[in-house]
């Protein structure tokens, strides 16, 4: 039975976190240190997963048996940190209470498992030395030496890491996706850069009826249920055998979602992981609305089914932390706040592809300083041993002095991505705006599209998709930008949204761009050149003297300025409708020393082609 209490506002006084509850917890850290060492508390981890490169491998240890109600609170009184050592690679890892080590399962609320998640980069023999100690707020303590030690603090252990077996999309084939001072991402296995497509919608995604202690407290979205959560009924049918589900067959909805768009080409997806006060007010990590230092194991040990389930898709995760309207739940750098990037980082960094979002529209009301936003990104660095990427969801830029925006944050070097929403008359030249600024400014950011206002209709209202097509999706990458996602509207529009086939084209849309940019182009050494074609609408990528891509979003055909290159140039045509093979048009060779026309498409003269302009010998 997965038991709830509840408890005192996070808005009521504490009456424990002076006075009472500091010297009790000074007697309770004497009485088990001393128990540990008279009694040899500690024991050996043990060690589960695939001891393989870039696999995920769980310590669990025995330690002090509590719950998620305890006092002292397991998640903000305990900190274990282990620290893992390959030569001279070292990662400090922060672990996490795990009640019974199978709450996913059992719907545990208390046990004496402890946890951490690691993921080994690289062949060999790994050692691991642990830190464990308990104190008031000992978890959001930065210092190594905060609090005492107790328990199994100094265990130390070794074990074995071989290659990865994986192939394909899997990120355990490919490695962690991390920043790489460039506007893309790139996997540390492969070396391979990341083009990102997805979807934002629904963006209470987690918002899963079959999660644990998961309850809407809004309502009216619109869902076809009573309980008013996503069920995701429709893609039950797209679930597999083998596919994970959890308590004797949950879970088929939100996996066969993900096996869905997996199946459309899509790489990503953006979700909140708390929506308190919010548009919907369903999705938190929290045992209680209001409870914002007691974490619920089960629920978020169900989460980690979900996002492990995205590695195996090749999926990355954009974890959107805060909506907007309710940002002022945790406060700045308090307590609350900290412990909540804390117990994130702690279950879920190990996941390849995780971009931490810091908020939903964060400039939109200015309630974070510039030095707040800072602190916060500096604090997740500090944390995360994978250094994943940190952005922020931008509020229609246009409508604000870029120094009110992501132009007070150029050039700080823990800000690396940001996630633009804009009208689509605006997205190409927003989008080589960030580019340009960040690049400029020494730490060159991802420039990704989240949201395209006022959002994408279904199929069967906009079935070409013609505006988001050419000015959103085209109009993006072939400025260079990072990748696309979109945000759904009336009406089957976000919060209510169940079934992704309603976008079934808008996402082989999508992939079509998506797929002449990752395969075609050498696109992380591209950028935005439009002044070398003769029309004023159309947008260019160049790799100058290699390679040149063309959008023409109304057909026609255009010359090429190649008077700085030389050599005979091959001459292909793709179409953004359909996707599939390049195909040759009326010009198959020019050649470089001047402006060269490139003809006509295969057919459909009037509709719009993407043109690749490549040095013969260049693939």
């Amino acid at each position: 039975m997965h038991a709830r209490g509840l408890h005192s506002s996070h808005h009521a006084a504490d009456p424990w976190r002076r006075g009472p509850r500091h010297i009790f917890l000074k007697v309770f850290v004497a009485i088990l240190s001393l128990l540990g060492f008279s009694l040899g508390v500690a024991s050996a981890a043990t060690i589960d997963g695939e001891r393989k490169q870039w696999h995920d491998i769980q310590l669990t240890f025995a330690g002090p048996k509590t719950s998620e109600t305890a006092d002292p609170n397991p998640f903000r009184d305990y900190r274990l940190n282990v620290t893992f050592t390959h030569g001279d690679k070292v990662y400090v890892v922060p672990g996490y209470f795990a009640a019974d080590g199978n709450a996913a399962e059992t719907g545990a609320t208390e046990g004496n498992l402890w946890r951490v998640n690691f993921v080994p980069d690289a062949t060999g023999t790994w050692t691991y030395q642990v830190s464990f100690r308990t104190g008031s707020d000992v978890a959001v303590s930065l210092d190594p030496k905060a609090g005492s030690p107790v328990s199994f603090n100094g265990e130390k252990g070794k074990f074995e890491v071989k290659p990865s077996d994986k192939t394909g999309r899997d990120n355990r084939a490919n490695g962690m996706l991390q920043y790489a001072n460039k506007h893309f991402l790139r996997y540390a296995g492969t070396g391979k850069y990341f083009v990102m497509a997805g979807t934002q919608s629904p963006e209470n995604f987690l918002a899963y009826y079959e999660f644990d202690n998961t309850k809407d407290y809004r309502g009216q979205k619109g869902l076809p249920y009573p309980d008013q959560l996503h069920h995701y009924d429709p893609h039950v049918k797209d679930w597999k055998p083998g596919d994970p589900t959890w308590q004797g067959g949950k879970g088929k909805g939100i996996i066969g979602a993900l096996n869905y768009l997996a199946g459309k080409g899509m790489n990503s997806f953006y979700t909140l992981t708390m929506n308190n006060y919010g548009d919907a007010m369903d999705t938190n990590p929290w045992i209680a609305y209001d409870e914002h230092t007691r974490y619920d194991v089960s629920k978020l040990a169900q989460w980690e089914i979900v996002f492990s389930h995205m590695d195996r898709l090749g999926m990355q995760v954009m974890m959107i932390t805060q909506e907007e309207e309710g940002e002022q739940t945790l406060g700045k750098m308090t307590v609350e706040r900290k412990l909540y990037y804390r117990e994130l980082i702690a279950r879920f960094a190990h996941h390849h592809g995780i971009i931490w979002d810091l908020d939903e529209e964060m400039d939109r009301f200015r309630y974070f300083t510039t030095q707040d936003t800072q602190d916060i990104a500096n604090y997740i660095k500090a944390l995360d041993p994978y250094k994943h990427p940190i952005q922020y969801v931008q509020w229609k830029a246009e409508m604000i002095a870029d120094d009110k925006t992501y132009g007070r944050l150029l050039g700080f070097p823990n800000f690396d991505s940001t996630a633009l929403q804009h009208d689509p008359e605006n997205t190409h030249s927003e989008t080589i705006k960030w580019l340009d600024k960040s690049a400029a400014a020494g730490h060159p950011w991802l420039v990704q599209l989240i949201e395209m206002n006022p959002g994408v209709r279904p199929d069967v209202e906009d079935r070409g998709h013609n505006k988001v097509r050419k000015l959103a999706i085209w109009g993006h990458y072939m400025a260079g930008g990072t990748g696309t996602m979109f945000f759904f509207t009336d009406p089957i529009g976000d919060l209510n949204m169940e079934d992704f086939r309603s976008r079934d084209q808008l996402f082989d849309l999508i992939r079509y761009a998506h797929d002449f940019v990752s395969k075609y182009l050498p696109f992380d050494e591209m950028r935005h050149a439009d002044e070398l074609t003769s029309l004023a609408n159309d947008y260019v990528l160049a790799k100058p003297g290699q390679a040149y891509a063309v959008y023409l979003p109304d057909g026609g055909t255009t010359a090429l300025d190649l008077s700085g290159a030389s050599g005979t140039f091959e001459v292909k045509w793709y179409n953004p409708r359909t996707g599939g093979d390049l195909k040759n048009g009326s010009v198959r060779t020019v050649e470089g020393g001047a402006s060269r026309a490139l003809g006509k498409a295969p057919s459909d003269v009037t509709s719009d082609w993407a043109v690749l302009v490549r040095r013969v010998g260049t693939r």
